[in-house]
């Protein structure tokens, strides 16, 4: 995401922080961060995640899109994402997403087109941990995804199924990047 992305996502938040009258303390309860890290998402400095986009679309009966895009999705019998399209939804600097169904309306999983691109010096990225279930199938490149403490690696065409309670991070290996199909339910 952008820094624009950023800031608009943080004038949609203070919207519905105005809309439903919703204090400060109780919206950075809701994104499980401090009072002052959720000012700063508010304030356009830092990226909001989906992961506290998506507690707090659950928590008050928003879609993720419109928090996201700023638009309402407006299909219910189906959605076409074509090839190389899709509305990216970066979370980190190293881990690209480009929503797949940003279109479908009530849908109950977020599928991704997904991308990491290497990290220099071996770093690591940081752990998330979300509600829900994940599911990954690789297409491209090599993929380590660590859960816990478990490293599991990925080639082309090996797939995944885990809780998204517990602590993990991915990354591409051998300096190439890896794409692959996220779904997260």
């Amino acid at each position: 995401m952008t820094e624009e992305n950023y800031k608009q996502i943080a004038q949609r938040l203070k919207g519905l922080r105005d809309i439903f009258d919703i204090p400060l303390t109780k919206m950075a309860e809701v994104c499980e961060t401090s009072v002052e890290h959720y000012m700063k998402i508010e304030n356009g400095e830092c990226d909001p995640g989906v992961y506290r986009l998506t507690r707090i679309s659950k928590a008050y009966g928003i879609a993720l899109d419109v928090l996201l895009f700023g638009e309402e999705p407006r299909m219910n019998g189906y959605f076409v994402t074509r090839q190389g399209q899709g509305l990216e939804v970066d979370r980190h600097d190293d881990y690209k997403y480009k929503s797949l169904a940003s279109g479908f309306k009530g849908r109950a999983m977020e599928p991704f087109f997904t991308e990491i691109d290497p990290l220099p010096d071996g770093r690591n990225h940081r752990k998330n941990v979300h509600d829900g279930q994940e599911f990954i199938i690789v297409f491209e490149g090599i993929l380590e995804l660590t859960i816990d403490e478990k490293v599991i690696t990925l080639r082309q065409g090996d797939s995944i199924y885990f809780d998204t309670t517990h602590p993990h991070c991915m990354r591409a290996l051998e300096d190439k990047s890896v794409k692959f199909l996220t779904v997260i339910i």
